[in-house]
């Protein structure tokens, strides 16, 4: 007994001590407060400040989510990460408050939503609380019995359908008529009761804290739907306000009315394109007179709908967009117009997926399937600033933070009511097209350092036979891909060898010569036993298998490096004949026919087959499968971003722009135009923004490059013969120096070919 309270103590200081600061907070609550499903509460600080100082950052920890006010000012609108780092711990923010603070008294108000039960984003502690710490010169606001607290009864959870289980939120139901008096209003002094005190920083069930790792989210602030009142159509009493694109919102209202009547609002997302499932809505409850209301829970999609009741005055309609803090850096044009908009649309589908963590669909499940994250997360490097690269670290870490005792790993996490391991998604996210893709683009060594024993632990389960290919592993669900004729054996080794790939990578800069070496004798003894076993002179197949032949292998074995270049023409004969990969494998169809040099057929095949949601004038996003509702897949969500893997290779295969060393130290461009005469990116780098364009008028290719300082581009030109290269108007001798060696600056290249 002694012994456990000795430890008790550690690990409570330890919590305490994070980051070597002290935390002199308590975690709060509302004495009357419940601990239920979709709960929500009001906190309240008044504090007298004789100077501001420069610098007054809070940390703020709750579960799950809140809004802050001081001095009646927004400052935060919805704070807090979903739970968790691993299955035990809780993010908290850090917000510098001095901005807002005044000489004399202020007042902190906070907005507590406790989501109160498990999703497949997030673990519910089980218990509502508040913990706010902050200590600068001259402030000591921290959480205690000081603080005033209590439910906020006017928010309750709409009747059904409720949303599924999937979703650890809540449909937001809102009854004005029980409003209290405005307690975020520094003029106010309503009477609210004393916060009680439930313990320290480190107690159970919050336990360790761990900083947000990534950025508050963007309020681009509220703004009126396309057109106006006037304008927006009306059905019945359902008003239907259209979005410029599918994004992340909370709906506003401000209507006049008598008392009890009820606004209910929702997207088309839920109305009709909701994957199957029942997701998220909102309604509210008038009180009597002019009143304005904002719900809280955000949603998603192309139109809001408002089922207005007879005898309610429509004063305005309004939305606020809220998202991941990232600036649409990179860039793509080209003159194909179909490739232009590919690009576009799986732009506007990758952001839409960014919250919290990497999300395969905001609307039906709001997780983190680590196979979409994989595709995203590369996405996000060509099309995104340098800020998202923090969602992507997150991912990595949470993946492996939720590693089993046993060392198997699983997705989506955080998560409740989830634990079963996809081993091919695993295998996709800790091998070559995961973290070893997120350092060659962030030179981020100490992931590496981290992550990488993790990850040998997991590899170690993978039974082997002595050829060196491994045997199914059927962990929690033996998935492959969405989709028909899946030969699972071969896709399976193939997963397996891109993360031995990864890990002999990792070895290699982590100086692990004896892991290096130890995976390279791995990989050649699994090339050629994969090799001898499944290709069969035409195409790969298991012996044992009877389907089609199944296009996700060959792309794989060519991405990975396990076919060599002879098998090129069989392959590209599979490619022309067999269309079974779902969206989120298409991506390595694609790569794997850039890489063996056919740009032309792999743009004409991507556009059969993404044809039918590029086109689609009605979404602004890609869909999960190649159709809507029972033509799509696992539901078939309307906003899937691992389809988007074609923004991807158009950046990095047909402009050519790859790192080539950790953080772009050097990087390549080498561009595949096939019949493509006009083409240009931007990738913004952790060095400083890549720009690249090509123009091919008949014999003659020009080409622009930019630089960052820091960096060395390498330059290699398509193939072909080029009699005359030309780079800032001096001869360069292609013949013996065909790869173009470019230093920070501006470039300019002509070259002119026979």
């Amino acid at each position: 007994m002694i012994r456990l309270c000795i430890i008790a103590l550690l690990l409570l200081f330890i919590g305490q001590t994070m980051y070597g600061q002290v935390w002199q907070a308590k975690w709060i609550a509302a004495v009357d407060g419940k601990d239920t499903v979709n709960a929500w509460f009001a906190f309240r600080k008044d504090i007298e400040i004789a100077n501001v100082p420069k610098a007054a950052v809070a940390k703020i920890a709750v579960d799950s989510k809140y809004w802050l006010w001081v001095n009646g000012e927004m400052v935060v609108f919805e704070g807090g990460l979903k739970r968790g780092p691993n299955p035990y711990d809780t993010y908290y923010d850090e917000v510098d408050i001095a901005p807002y603070l005044q000489k004399g008294r202020n007042t902190v108000a906070v907005k507590l939503w406790f989501f109160g039960k498990d999703g497949f984003s997030h673990k519910n502690s089980g218990q509502a609380g508040l913990l706010f710490d902050c200590v600068a010169e001259g402030v000591s606001l921290v959480s205690d019995s000081s603080w005033r607290a209590e439910p906020l009864r006017t928010y309750q959870t709409a009747p059904p359908p409720l949303p599924n289980y999937r979703l650890p939120e809540s449909s937001i139901g809102y009854d004005a008529r029980l409003e209290q008096a405005d307690w975020k209003d520094p003029n106010q002094m309503e009477e609210m009761p004393n916060a009680i005190e439930i313990g320290s920083a480190g107690i159970l069930p919050w336990n360790k804290l761990v900083r947000r790792p990534i950025p508050l989210w963007k309020d681009f602030g509220l703004k009126n739907y396309v057109g106006n009142l006037k304008t927006y159509q009306q059905r019945g009493d359902t008003i239907l306000c259209q979005l410029p694109y599918n994004a992340q919102f909370t709906p506003y209202l401000r209507v006049k009315a008598r008392a009890g009547q009820k606004i209910v609002m929702m997207t088309d997302n839920y109305v009709h394109y909701n994957g199957s499932d029942d997701n998220i809505r909102a309604e509210y409850i008038t009180k009597e007179g002019v009143q304005e209301y904002e719900s809280l829970g955000w949603l998603n999609g192309h139109w809001m709908y408002y089922i207005i009741p007879e005898g309610v005055e429509v004063l305005d309609l309004k939305y606020r967009e809220t998202g991941y803090d990232t600036e649409f850096a990179g860039s793509f044009s080209s003159s194909d117009d179909f490739l232009n908009k590919l690009w576009e649309k799986a732009r506007r589908t990758l952001y839409i997926t960014m919250r919290d963590t990497y999300m395969d669909c905001p609307d039906r499940e709001r997780a983190q399937w680590t196979g979409d994250a994989v595709l995203e997360a590369e996405e996000a490097f060509y099309a995104l600033d340098t800020a998202s690269h923090a969602l992507a670290r997150k991912w990595l870490y949470e993946l492996i933070g939720w590693q089993r005792e046993d060392s198997s790993l699983y997705a989506p996490v955080p998560a409740g009511n989830w634990d079963k391991e996809l081993p091919d998604q695993v295998l996709a996210s800790i091998g070559y097209y995961g973290i070893w893709t997120y350092y060659l683009h962030t030179g981020d060594l100490q992931a590496l350092e981290d992550l990488y024993p993790a990850i040998q632990r997991y590899l170690a389960l993978w039974e082997k036979e002595e050829s060196g290919l491994v045997k199914i592993r059927e962990g929690g669900w033996l998935w492959g891909d969405w989709g028909d004729n899946k030969d699972m054996l071969p896709i399976f080794n193939l997963w397996y060898y891109l993360a031995l790939k990864g890990s002999q990578l990792m070895a290699g800069e982590l100086g692990l010569q004896e892991d290096e070496a130890k995976h390279a004798q791995a990989m050649r003894l699994f090339a050629h036993s994969f090799n001898q076993r499944f290709w069969n002179g035409k195409a790969y197949r298991d012996p044992q298998y009877t389907g089609k032949t199944d296009d996700r292998v060959h792309a794989l074995a060519v991405v990975s490096g396990v076919a060599d270049s002879s098998k090129s023409p069989a392959i590209m004969d599979v490619f022309a004949t067999e269309e079974h990969a779902s969206p989120y494998m298409e991506k390595y169809v694609y790569e794997a026919m850039y890489q063996m040099g056919f740009p032309e057929e792999a743009n004409v095949r991507h556009e059969k087959r993404f044809s039918m949601m590029v086109n689609n004038e009605y979404f602004s996003t890609l869909f999960e499968g190649w159709g809507i509702g029972g033509e799509g897949f696992g539901g078939g969500t309307v906003n899937h971003a691992w389809s988007g893997g074609g923004l991807t290779i158009l950046s990095s295969y047909l402009c050519g722009i790859r790192p080539l060393e950790p953080g772009y130290k050097t990087f390549l461009v080498a561009p595949q135009l096939g019949a493509i005469t006009q083409a240009s990116a931007a990738v913004a780098s952790v060095r400083g923004m890549i720009k690249a364009s090509f123009n091919r008028n008949q014999d003659t290719l020009n080409m622009e490059l930019t630089v960052p300082e820091g960096a060395t581009a390498i330059l290699q030109l398509p193939a072909g013969k080029h009699r005359e290269v030309i780079v800032n108007g001096n001869q360069h001798d292609f013949d013996r120096h065909p790869q173009i060696h470019l230093p920070h600056g501006n470039w300019f290249v002509k070259s002119i070919t026979d």
